[in-house]
Parts: structure tokens; C-alpha cells; sequence
């Protein structure tokens, strides 16, 4: 991480998920701790599956978890000052008194499953090293000590791996007299992983038997608290699982351990006299409903103050942009594309679809239907649910009316809609278009461009911006220089193309007519506007061929006329 910058002696935790490192070195903490106090009430369940899409704090909490129970700690002063330091009896009870074991499977990936499979080796080694003091205590059984030394040397075969938890368990269970409490974080991502990559059936043949073994009728649990991105169907990988409960975003009863709630940010913000940009991070990062709480992510108003102590006038920007979990979004697209359209307009549109969602898939059938596709996307905090107090009529059981969050998740769906566009103008046989463009066809260039502008998914409410952008994506990548909104002659133009091997160059203006019939109208205004700003003169000593384009826009129609 970067040196950190203070903000009304505030330090910000842009990625740190150590609960331990953030209390020690003073970094700010919004108190989630009254989630063990929840935890503990459900402990009649021994395993608690609890899943939020990334970056909504899972690690952080697993991580806080950790702090609190883990008996070879004492971390009394890591919680002085939070909620649970006024519950006494549960500290007394609970507080480093047991064995505990926090793994996350995070980094478990690979194009194939050799090289996931050796990252569970080394994840599990890694995590072995911190027990090693096992291997010199007298009561462990001497084939258990052999495993662990196979384990933690990556020599372990493959059944010794796929119980690489319970034999750990057992061994902590023998050594404090005590069952063991187990944390296991982002358990889902080797299945994902290995779906993607090909290999799923061989991931569950480990998986299986490494939750299995650690979960049911295991005499060494205490309770297990495992986390991830999908609850996958309890008959896939948690095979009869006893006293099995599921927190996700659907029903909850910690809605609001995962994700700021709107009294946290205020507090927030008023702690780092940042009030006057509440509205602008309320616009971006909230909007996200778990049961029954509203919540922003709390990685990006964390990013964002973070941004801000560097740069006051740093503008929102979408934290989730360039991470690897977008792809399902444009996996969705190229999936389901002909179908979603105008469900995809609609949500762009700042409106909702209703659809049923299924909060318990299986990552191999993610894809066989455009339903599972929408729960995924709506899970992963893609998509959130209308409140029903925003609805004007009841939503059938097991359907849900689903819509964007937020600026910053709509700004994702936008860029890869462009994106798939420009893809797909790119593989359409553009070469009518093209010559129409170069011979002054106006009538041919209309039609060849509505045919382009009826395969698109529009936005923006059909306003100029998305027809620019529509107009650069059709001359990207043919081998053209394509210039959008640079300043020429006396104003700018929408578009420039050119085509500087043959000397050539065409200029398009766009306008968008508020109604069919008056695509005429704007288009001869779009004439007008070349010529009153004169944006072909700036070319004329370089190029011998300067071809002027208005063009006007209702929805998916257009209108072409030339100079």
C-alpha cells in the first residue's frame, strides 16, 4: 500500500483487510463487532455460510473473527473501545478461548487444475508453518504428525490434501482440549476458477471431501463461518452439512455486518470533515439492499476518501472497473444478447426488470439459462433489488424487480456495452459502409448505419454522447484514425475519420431529433453547424478529399445527408 495521507487525522485502509494490522497502526475502522454477538446467537447452526458480493468487507470480518476467538492470541486491546467490549460476559467467555483456524482460498487458481492444485498445496502449507508447534507435542498420533509434515512440506497426496482441514482440526482438538472454531473465507473461488478454466469436475473432487470432512458430524468443530461470492447449492458441495444456515444478501440475519450503513458513512464523513461530498458518494457507492438494510460498499467510499486526502477535487471513478469480475457482465452480453436488449436499455435507462432469482446455483450451470444469469448478476452486486415501498404493484413470489445500484456499477454496464459493440461492429462486414462513406452515398450510408444502430444496446436516455460513441465504434479498428470531439475550425466537430493513405477525410456531426419526424430538421441543423464553424478548413492543405456528414438520431433510426 502507498504511504498513507492523513484527512482530520484520519487514516484510510485502501487495502488492507488485517484487522489486527488496522487497529494496531491506527487506521480507521468502521466497528462491525457486534456481528460476533450475532455469530454467537446462531450458534446453534455449526456452519454459517455467509455470502455478499466482493469487496463489501468479508475478508475484514473473517479477519476481526479471527482476532477475537483465536486462543493463541490476546487481543483484548484490539477491541477496547468497540461494540463488543461492552458485552463482558461474551469476551469472558469467548475471547481467545479457542483453537481457530482462518484460511482464505482467494488465491487458489490456474489454467489448469495442476496449477490450482498447487496453489492448494501452498496454501495449505503456509497455513500448517503457523502450527508447526504441533509436531513436538506429545498426544498428537504419530500418523497424524506424518500427514502434517507431508502437508506443510507440499509432499501431501491428493486424499491427504482434500482433508488437509479436518486432520488439522483433529490435531488442535488433541493438543487444547478444545473443538475448533473454523473461518474459512472465499470458499468459492477455486469453483469458479475452475469452471471457467475446464477443470470443475476434479476442483470438487477435493472440495467434497475438504468441507465435508470438516463439517459434518466432525467432533473437532466448534462452528464454522465460511464466506463467499454464491451460495452453491448445498446438494453440489456441501453434501449433508449439518445444522447448515445461509446468510446472503436475500435473508439475512447479519445485513448489516458487510457494507456501510447510511448512519456509518455519516459518521464517517463527519469524523473526516468530508460532509460536503455525501451526495456525490451516496450517487456512486450506495444504493445496494441486503434484506432489509441499505448499505454503500464499503471499499469504495474507503477508496474514495482515500483519493480525496491526495486530491480535493478528485472526481468519483469506479473502483470495480478494472477488476477481473466484470467478465460476467460481458459473458452475460455475448450469452444472452439478443434476448436482453431492451431489458439491459431498460436498467440503463435508471428503470427495473422483474425476474425470478435463484440465490442457490451451481457453477457449472451458471450459463444454461438467461435466468441463472440475471440471479448471478444480481448476487454478485451487479444488480440490486427495488425496495417493495417503490413498487406500485406486488412482485410475484420468488421474482424480484432488479436495478442498478449505483453511478459507478452503471458506468461498468456502460463500458462494456460499448465495448461489445465495438467488437461487434469490428467482426460485421462494414465494407457497403464504408464505401458509401468514401463516395459521398448519403442514402446507402443511412441505411447501413441503422442497420449497425439496431444491434447496439443504447443508453444515456438515446442522448448525443452514446451516438459519438457510436460513431467512433464503427471506424475503430479498420485502419482508420479516428478522432472524436477535437477542436477544428471554429468549434468541434462529433466525429473525424481519416484515411490518411488515400488522402481522405471525412467529418460527421450528430444531432438527435426529439421525435421521427424531425430527423430532417436536425439533420439540416447538423449541415448548418459544418458550416457556420467551418470545421473542414483545417484540413484542407493535408487532404484531397474532405467529405462534410450531418447526421440525426431518434432511438434506432438515422437520417444522413452530406455537404
Amino acid at each position: 500500500m502507498r504511504g498513507a495521507i492523513r484527512l482530520n487525522g484520519l487514516k484510510f485502509p485502501v487495502g488492507i483487510s488485517n484487522f489486527t494490522k488496522i487497529r494496531e497502526r491506527g487506521y480507521c475502522y468502521v466497528d462491525k463487532t457486534s456481528m460476533i454477538t450475532e455469530i454467537l446467537k446462531s450458534c446453534i447452526s455449526k456452519t454459517i455460510l455467509i455470502t455478499r458480493p466482493r469487496r463489501f468487507g468479508k475478508t475484514l470480518g473473517m479477519s476481526m473473527l479471527a482476532d477475537f476467538f483465536d486462543v493463541r492470541r490476546d487481543s483484548s486491546k484490539h477491541f477496547a473501545g468497540l461494540a463488543i467490549a461492552k458485552h463482558t460476559q461474551i469476551c469472558n467467555q469467548w475471547m481467545n478461548q479457542y483453537p481457530t483456524i482462518f484460511v482464505s482460498l482467494k488465491d487458489v487458481d490456474g489454467i489448469s487444475f495442476q496449477d490450482a492444485c498447487a496453489q492448494l498445496s501452498l496454501q495449505f502449507a503456509d497455513l500448517y508453518k503457523e502450527y508447526a508447534f504441533l509436531l513436538d507435542a506429545n498426544n498428537i498420533d504419530n500418523d497424524d504428525r506424518n500427514i502434517f509434515q507431508k502437508i506443510k512440506a507440499r509432499e501431501a497426496s491428493l486424499p491427504d490434501l482434500s482433508r488437509a482441514l479436518s486432520t488439522l482440526m483433529k490435531m488442535l482438538n488433541t493438543y487444547y482440549g478444545k473443538p475448533v472454531i473454523l473461518l474459512l473465507d472465499e470458499y468459492d473461488v477455486p469453483i469458479a476458477k475452475a469452471s471457467s478454466h475446464g477443470y470443475y469436475t476434479e476442483m470438487m473432487n477435493i472440495l467434497k471431501p475438504l468441507l465435508s470432512t470438516s463439517l459434518k458430524d466432525n467432533p473437532n468443530l466448534c462452528f464454522a463461518l465460511i464466506t463467499g461470492c454464491l451460495r452453491i447449492a448445498k446438494e453440489s458441495v456441501f453434501t449433508g452439512t449439518n445444522n447448515f444456515v445461509s446468510d446472503s444478501i436475500v435473508r439475512s440475519n447479519l445485513k448489516e455486518s458487510f457494507g456501510f450503513t447510511q448512519n456509518e458513512v455519516d459518521k464517517l464523513l463527519a469524523e473526516a470533515n468530508a460532509e460536503a461530498y455525501a451526495e456525490t458518494i451516496r450517487t456512486w457507492y450506495d444504493g445496494y439492499h441486503f434484506d432489509a438494510a441499505d448499505v454503500y460498499c464499503p471499499w469504495d467510499v474507503i477508496s474514495y476518501l482515500y483519493d480525496l486526502q491526495r486530491n480535493p477535487q478528485a472526481k468519483p471513478v469506479s473502483y470495480w472497473r478494472n477488476t477481473s469480475d466484470n467478465s460476467i457482465i460481458r459473458s452475460f452480453i455475448d450469452y444472452a444478447s439478443g434476448n436482453i436488449t431492451e431489458k439491459l436499455e431498460t436498467l440503463l435507462a435508471g428503470g427495473f426488470i422483474v425476474q425470478k432469482v435463484d440465490d442457490s446455483l451451481t457453477y457449472d450451470y451458471l450459463h444454461s439459462s438467461e435466468e441463472n444469469l440475471w440471479s448471478v448478476l444480481y448476487l454478485t452486486g451487479y444488480l440490486t433489488k427495488v425496495r417493495d415501498d417503490a413498487l406500485s404493484a406486488a412482485i410475484p413470489d420468488s421474482y424480484s424487480a432488479l436495478m442498478i445500484p449505483n453511478e459507478e456499477i452503471k458506468e461498468i454496464y456502460e463500458t462494456t456495452v460499448m465495448k461489445w459493440f465495438a467488437d461487434n461492429a469490428q467482426a460485421s462486414n462494414r465494407k457497403a459502409l464504408f464505401a458509401a462513406v468514401w463516395s459521398g452515398d448519403s442514402e446507402t450510408l443511412t441505411k447501413e448505419m441503422t442497420k449497425l444502430l439496431r444491434m447496439t444496446i443504447s443508453y444515456h436516455d438515446y442522448r448525443e454522447d452514446f451516438y459519438h460513441a457510436f460513431l467512433a465504434g464503427i471506424f475503430t479498428g479498420a485502419g482508420y484514425v479516428v478522432e472524436s470531439n477535437r477542436e477544428h475550425g471554429e468549434g468541434r466537430s462529433d466525429v473525424v475519420v481519416k484515411d490518411i493513405r488515400n488522402g481522405r477525410i471525412a467529418v460527421f456531426e450528430a444531432k438527435y431529433a426529439k421525435t421521427l419526424n424531425k430527423l430532417q430538421d436536425a439533420c439540416d441543423l447538423a449541415i448548418d453547424q459544418i458550416n457556420k464553424r467551418s470545421y473542414a478548413e483545417d484540413f484542407q492543405d493535408d487532404y484531397d478529399d474532405i467529405l462534410c456528414y450531418g447526421i440525426a438520431f431518434f432511438k434506432k433510426r438515422c437520417l444522413v445527408n452530406i455537404k
